[in-house]
């Protein structure tokens, strides 16, 4: 989620009051803002973003797709 003042203060209200994790992190908030929904993910984020996406699916007991998979053959 993402939001800024009173909505930002909401969200994180839903998250605590749901035992849900925040991650703070100031450079990435920076990055990520600029970029517009449904477009591609900034070369410098990608290390961070992959290191949320890995905690979301091992929170929800699910496995990681292959890199292979998810972003063709990035070998």
């Amino acid at each position: 989620a993402s939001g800024r003042g009173f909505l930002a203060e909401q969200i994180l209200q839903v998250a605590f009051a749901n035992d849900i994790k925040v991650r703070e992190d100031a450079d990435l908030v920076e990055i990520l803002s600029a970029v517009d929904v449904d477009s591609d993910i900034p070369t410098e984020a990608y290390a961070a973003v992959v290191e949320i996406l890995a905690y979301v699916y091992r929170a929800n007991g699910k496995s990681q797709p292959e890199a292979s998979k998810t972003f063709g053959n990035a070998s």
